[in-house]
């Protein structure tokens, strides 16, 4: 399952890449790919969904961030 966010820059909404390659429009089974979205539990629910029965997304349309609502990033740098 691919996970991706789409539209205008601070306004993304959430997605998912069917087999064919088309984005499908997730927004109404959640608000957000966040660390909520791709917990085991909520990632088996997604699993589940018809995705053949979700809107399909206009073909070109801009891909944002892989997940929002990121509030820390830590990096460990062990090039010294």
């Amino acid at each position: 399952m691919r996970l991706v966010r789409f539209g205008n820059p601070g306004h993304e909404r959430p997605g998912v890449l069917d087999s064919s390659g088309a984005i499908r429009d997730l927004s109404g089974i959640v608000d957000d790919i966040n660390g909520t979205t791709v917990s085991p539990v909520a990632l088996a629910k997604l699993r589940r969904l018809d995705l053949n029965s979700l809107p399909v997304v206009e073909t070109g349309t801009r891909l944002g961030a892989c997940v929002g609502s990121v509030r820390n990033l830590v990096c460990i740098g062990l090039n010294y």
